[in-house]
């Protein structure tokens, strides 16, 4: 029964780790294409609209 419960921690360990590791794959694909769309279009930065002030302004790195 122990080898049961440790198979069933170490699979779910497992599969929460692949998963955290293919969101951070997908947020680092998505920055990869926004900095190479950036370097083919010549742009220096990604405009966004603040929603509160409705003023524009570059787009953090983290967003």
């Amino acid at each position: 029964m122990p080898q049961l419960l440790l198979l069933i921690a170490v699979g779910a360990i497992a599969w929460l780790g692949y998963k955290r590791f293919i969101s951070e794959a997908e947020r680092v694909n998505a920055r990869v294409r926004d900095a190479e769309k950036e370097t083919r279009t010549g742009a220096q930065g990604t405009l966004i609209e603040d929603p509160e002030t409705g003023e524009y302004r570059l787009r953090k790195p983290d967003e």
